[in-house]
């Protein structure tokens, strides 16, 4: 999966609003998102999680930018604000110049056919009442005007549509009257991905969409969205924590904790030094399939959990788990900033510098998919 890659973001520990790079067609500025937590009888907010907290990022047209993380450190929701699928409480997201959350009316649902989703479980997103071809077939019903524009007319046109998505995701015609629970987990994440095609869409989200499979299945779904990427350019803002196959997937890496991104990188480029010590225990964690070299690389050590969202610690969030966290990470957040001008990478650390990454020599690449 091929793109181009901006330079890094600048933007301080609360998001910033700066110029999106040219060429983008994804520009997220200061997203946050907030959640009342209601308590007694009445429900009354007694606090607030701030799940999103100041989230920037470019994503370009046919790039895979991949967001990682700990569970809970934001990566869905951040997602679903782009798809405006819930409403941020501040913020701002634009694709391809449009203002996503000031449109309306059929410029909301234009944007809409532009931007879809995979989710994780097919077994959640699918309707077991509904066949497969009419799952796919769902989104040219809803949008009827768009699919006429296409020369998608009638319920032949559809079914024509439909089998076509089939094909292009690996299915026969036969599965067009199958419902969910006649097909295998891996057949049903295809038809996922086929509905979200159906209206050639140049954005598609893809939230933990292999984590639910085998290890063989998730093989055969990652290559099909890579050659459907190289056939019709779309591009991929994907949520993950399986490491290893972002490594192989994606074109850059934007790394979550508590909220924020903390890093930011060319793949390759992060996982050869990470700036960031979290993102140094991230890669750390990820198992070598060799002992001898498993048993011997350094680990980037870690202490405790991830704090609440309600009570965030001041300054750096990472800081009462950081082995290297100084005064000043307990009195000030570092902004997310250029590791140095003109950098395609940004790190949000006080000492990027000084943290002792693992050395490239001492892991092993685990082998590419397929």
């Amino acid at each position: 999966m091929t793109g181009a890659c901006p330079a890094g973001i600048p933007t301080g520990s609360a998001g910033g609003t700066v110029p999106p790079a040219e060429g983008v067609l994804l520009a997220v500025r200061g997203l946050v998102k907030d959640f009342p937590v209601r308590r007694g009888l009445v429900r009354r907010a007694a606090a607030t999680v701030r799940a999103v907290d100041g989230v920037s990022l470019d994503l370009m047209p046919a790039e895979t930018l991949a967001l990682v993380g700990e569970s809970g450190c934001g990566k869905s929701t951040t997602t679903r604000l782009v798809l405006r699928l819930i409403e941020p409480t501040a913020g701002s997201v634009a694709f391809d110049g449009v203002d996503v959350l000031a449109a309306r009316g059929e410029e909301l649902r234009a944007l809409r056919r532009s931007m879809q989703i995979v989710f994780q479980d097919p077994d959640a997103s699918l309707d077991p009442r509904m066949t497969a071809g009419s799952a796919v077939a769902e989104p040219l019903l809803v949008h009827r005007k768009a699919a006429r524009a296409r020369g998608i007319e009638g319920r032949a046109g559809r079914r024509d549509r439909v089998l076509e998505l089939l094909s292009l995701v690996g299915l026969s015609p036969e599965h067009h009257d199958r419902y969910p629970h006649e097909l295998s987990a891996g057949q049903r994440q295809r038809v996922a991905v086929a509905r979200a095609l159906a209206l050639a869409p140049r954005l598609l989200v893809l939230d933990e969409p292999v984590s639910a499979l085998d290890v063989s299945v998730r093989a055969q779904v990652m290559r099909l969205l890579a050659e459907l990427q190289e056939r019709t350019g779309v591009a991929y803002l994907l949520v993950a924590h399986d490491l290893a196959l972002v490594r192989h997937v994606a074109d850059r890496v934007a790394v979550m904790y508590l909220g924020r991104i903390v890093e930011t990188a060319p793949t390759e480029e992060l996982f050869r030094r990470p700036l960031h010590p979290y993102t140094s225990a991230l890669l750390a964690a990820i198992p070598v399939p060799d002992p001898a070299v498993e048993r011997s690389r350094p680990r980037a050590a870690v202490r405790g959990e991830a704090p609440s969202a309600v009570s965030r610690p001041p300054g750096c969030a990472f800081h009462p788990r950081c082995l290297r966290a100084r005064e000043l990470c307990s009195r000030a957040a570092p902004p997310l900033a250029p590791a140095s001008p003109g950098s395609a990478r940004a790190v949000a650390c006080h000492f990027p510098e000084e943290w002792e990454a693992p050395r490239p020599d001492r892991w092993a690449r685990t082998p590419p998919i397929g």
